[in-house]
């Protein structure tokens, strides 16, 4: 029998802990429970956890610093999960390496999925069995060493630079990318961080690429924050 996924939940709450963990056991991971950000920065390179569920708002250190110090050492996939609805705190998060971040209240479905995305592309990163040429999604495909996209087999001509933001998206598809780390990957780390020619850039994509740019089906805005590619089925 192949080893179980171990996914950390650090959380001082007993009802979300439990129930959190209670949905994973149920989808066949196996659950890890640290109270407090001592006893987690304690069993996380004891444990060696696949990903870990860490909430911001922690008795004894903010859930911010706690990332710091995980990514000082560790590329485990991390989801943030927090009552924070600040826009500010969900893009700082992911600017010091969260792989996600979702709200309280939030659904099982939701959960599931996001930690799906996550194994999914710390898999990709370490050497997984996962095409890197080409992605497809719902009509969309996008061949990256042709340059090529494609909506329900018709060709989409890009310009140069929207090539390159779908192709970032897709590379990190289910994943919120936020518009500093956007601007720094295609335009360098000296770049202003002007939202404003991102949104002119999207609001040309969407016009090439959906059927219904009001209403997008590939690109989804995280309001606030950046955007997201949708995930592959």
């Amino acid at each position: 029998m192949p080893n179980k996924i171990k996914i950390m939940i650090i959380e001082d709450e007993d009802a979300i802990s439990n129930f959190i963990a209670t949905t994973l056991k149920a989808n066949a991971y196996a659950p890890l429970l640290a109270k407090t950000a001592g006893q987690a920065l304690s069993m996380i390179p004891s444990h060696c956890p696949d990903l870990i569920l860490l909430d911001l708002g922690l008795p004894d250190m903010d859930g911010i610093e706690i990332l710091k110090k995980i990514r000082e050492w560790s590329a485990v996939p991390v989801i943030v999960v927090s009552a924070r609805g600040e826009e500010s705190d969900k893009v700082e998060a992911l600017d010091l390496g969260a792989d996600d971040y979702i709200s309280k209240p939030f659904g099982t479905s939701e959960l599931l999925a996001r930690i799906r995305t996550a194994l999914r592309h710390s898999a990709k990163n370490n050497g997984g069995a996962v095409n890197n040429d080409v992605f497809s999604t719902k009509g969309l495909t996008i061949d990256f060493d042709k340059r090529k996209i494609t909506v329900d087999g018709k060709d989409v001509h890009l310009t140069q630079i929207e090539f390159k933001i779908v192709s970032l998206l897709a590379k990190s598809a289910g994943r919120v990318l936020t518009y500093d780390y956007i601007i720094t990957e295609l335009w360098g780390p000296y770049a202003v961080k002007d939202n404003q020619i991102l949104r002119v850039n999207m609001a040309n994509i969407r016009r090439k690429l959906e059927k219904n740019p009001a209403s997008p089906e590939y690109i989804f805005t995280e309001v606030g924050i950046g955007y997201r590619m949708v995930d592959t089925p």
